[in-house]
């Protein structure tokens, strides 16, 4: 049965610890990447998160053509344990319903 948590929708980039980069990181990175001509392995290192996820930012077609790809395939093959993915969404619902009752997400 659905919690009530998981209808309140985090609205804002900087408490939805989910989100790796906000906008205003996405925008830095394109433009390091443009005009300083830094590496992605370089730039993944600096923002904490995978290259992959700097070049999907820089090159959009990538991620697109990686989305076709993984239909072709079948759909998501991403594979997990499910007990640590229990106790993370239900960390999760946990922290949405913290936020809630503080007053900072609706």
């Amino acid at each position: 049965m659905p919690r009530k948590s998981d209808s309140i929708a985090i609205s804002n980039e900087k408490l939805d610890r989910r989100v790796k980069l906000n906008s205003e990181d996405k925008e830095l990175v394109k433009w390091l990447r443009e005009e300083e001509q830094i590496r992605y392995q370089k730039l993944a290192n600096r923002f904490g998160v995978s290259k992959r996820l700097i070049i999907f930012i820089c090159k959009p077609e990538t991620k697109i053509k990686d989305l076709e790809n993984r239909a072709k395939r079948g759909g998501s093959k991403i594979y997990y344990d499910r007990e640590s993915h229990t106790t993370s969404i239900r960390e999760h619902r946990d922290y949405k319903k913290q936020l809630f009752s503080q007053g900072l997400i609706k």
